[in-house]
């Protein structure tokens, strides 16, 4: 147990390494943006896991705190004249607005079960996105500009992937920790029987709400650093409801309900998608359509993931199709002696 703590450490360090060596490795510009995208989409899918993932309420509204988070920057940046690296400070308050508006949308949404939810978590979307296009002070249908960097593309490349790697390693922590707390136990009993947990002394709709609250502040809080980087903060493209369904195939790509699959999937997914927005063949909506086919085969035939697949497939080949674990009653079948048969005394007293 011990040596299999000590090679998974090992290998997360392998990887942190990695990743903070790979924009100097392939310091081209065009080649880093495949990371950088790949991590904002990585800790997005693990703030997605540690609602969704860890409660089994699928949430297609994760966009809301896309939006809100990118908004949040623009309007405040704007407002109180912040500007170049300045305008990072606002980070925190990102991820206070995100985690505020949480609080009430989980309020409504969380007092219904799975399926319902998913519905009214659309229906919330939505009405964000009608928000953006018509209040005035998120710019309407022209949305928001941010503040100019006075960075080279090569250093805005790389300066904004070192911040998307501090947000994904920060988020895969928080959801690890949780994952070993009281707090995320309470969880997994709300995703594997809710009523049963609710009878065993979970508050459930205090529990749900936690999550989905330390939830929507990362969310908003990426959405954020990825919005300065656009630089353009538009209704149609920050509350985009392609972003919730890329989301779900990255986390049931990879593995639903781990933190290492919904990371897998987005470094898998991410980079995929990128590299069909730079090829004809895959133009207009047609790259849309390909990762749709891809989630239905996936929920058709992987549904948990490519890890937890990968692990059952190993563990058949490795013991030959036999059980990995010889059952007890087996073990008992083998070793007990059969009884003898009752001797009759033909009655007598």
């Amino acid at each position: 147990m011990k040596a299999q703590t000590l090679t998974k450490g090992g290998g997360l360090v392998v990887l942190l390494v990695l990743a903070v060596l790979f924009p100097l490795v392939y310091n081209n510009p065009g080649v880093t943006v495949y990371g950088l995208y790949a991590l904002i989409f990585a800790t997005a899918a693990v703030a997605w896991h540690i609602f969704s993932g860890n409660t089994g309420y699928i949430a297609l509204g994760q966009a809301v705190f896309i939006g809100s988070g990118a908004y949040t920057m623009g309007i405040a940046a704007r407002d109180w004249h912040l500007s170049a690296t300045a305008t990072f400070e606002l980070l925190p308050l990102c991820a206070a607005v995100g985690a505020i508006i949480a609080v009430p949308f989980g309020l409504i949404a969380l007092r219904v079960r799975r399926h319902t939810f998913i519905v009214i978590t659309i229906a919330v979307f939505f009405i964000f996105q009608l928000m953006a296009f018509n209040l005035s002070f998120t710019g309407g249908s022209s949305g928001l500009g941010f503040p100019f960097l006075t960075w080279t593309q090569a250093q805005v490349n790389q300066n904004f992937y070192y911040i998307a790697l501090a947000c994904a390693v920060g988020a895969i922590i928080i959801a690890w920790l949780i994952g070993r707390s009281r707090f995320g136990l309470q969880l997994r009993a709300i995703r594997d029987d809710e009523d049963r947990a609710r009878g065993l002394g979970v508050k459930a709709m205090r529990v749900k709400l936690s999550a989905f609250v330390i939830s929507g502040a990362i969310t908003a809080l990426i959405g954020a650093v990825w919005y300065y980087y656009v630089d353009q903060a538009e209704p149609q493209t920050v509350f985009n409801p392609l972003f919730d369904l890329t989301l779900v195939l990255m986390v049931f790509f990879g593995g639903y309900g781990s933190i290492a699959g919904s990371v897998l999937g987005a470094l898998l997914i991410e980079p995929f998608s990128q590299w069909m927005s730079t090829q004809p063949a895959f133009s207009g909506s047609l790259s849309d359509v390909v990762l749709g086919g891809i989630l239905l085969l996936v929920l058709l035939f992987m549904p948990r993931g490519i890890l937890p697949t990968s692990a059952e497939f190993i563990t058949k080949i490795r013991t030959r199709g036999r059980p990995a674990v010889v059952p007890a009653t087996t073990i008992g079948a083998a070793t007990a002696t059969p009884s003898a048969p009752p001797v009759s005394s033909g009655g007598a007293r």
